[in-house]
């Protein structure tokens, strides 16, 4: 098992990959600009995490194409523009309320869609919960796992598309971790790091 961080330099990036939380679960690090086929062998994980510029990782489109094609596992965090540069990601933005926690009774809507998956054995609700920014129109197949407001996904697993697996969700975790700020974010990197470590985020092949 080998996980490859994509990092483009961005502080919060910095301290995800390089802070002592979280270190131990990157075996790599590389810039957009290193990506490549040669890069990638051995590796079984590609996380391209929030913010990433698009135009940077657009110039990379086919190597990430390619990796899918091989059977590797991407996992793409929001905010990068991932319906540009993967395939078959349809996005629909909303408007972000990020103080809505203010309001008594007032909730998220943020839902666990499939608790009997492995990842929820690592996450729970809290740690998909801090605001969102948008849904996705997942294709025919794929397992959606966290939904929002009128049970729209922000969170799925596509393994139908490419003959890999795209993990993809329009949460945030990253950059919200680096900037320590958002219990909640930290809260699902706690789980999902350790979980793309194990065999169950690999697609069987």
């Amino acid at each position: 098992m080998g996980v490859v961080f994509v990092n483009s330099g961005a502080c919060f990036q910095l301290e995800c990959l390089e802070g002592p939380r979280f270190r131990e679960y990157f075996d790599l690090a590389l810039r957009p600009e290193e990506l490549s086929a040669e890069a990638l062998e051995g590796h079984d994980v590609l996380i391209v995490p929030c913010h990433t510029p698009v135009h940077r990782i657009l110039a990379k489109q086919q190597v990430l194409l390619d990796f899918l094609e091989r059977g590797g596992t991407l996992f793409a965090s929001g905010r990068s523009k991932n319906e540009q540069w993967l395939p078959n990601v349809s996005f629909d933005p909303c408007p972000t309320n990020f103080w809505w926690w203010l309001t008594p009774g007032e909730t998220l809507g943020t839902e666990i869609a499939k608790p009997e998956h492995s990842l929820f054995q690592y996450i729970d609700h809290k740690a998909i919960t801090w605001h969102l920014h948008g849904f996705y129109n997942v294709p025919e197949g794929a397992e959606v796992l966290a939904t929002g407001p009128d049970n729209r996904p922000i969170l799925y697993i596509d393994d139908v598309t490419t003959k890999g697996r795209m993990i993809v969700t329009s949460l945030d975790p990253f950059s919200h971790h680096g900037r320590h700020f958002m219990p909640s974010a930290t809260r699902f990197l706690d789980g999902l790091l350790p979980w793309l470590r194990t065999k169950d985020a690999i697609r069987p092949r």
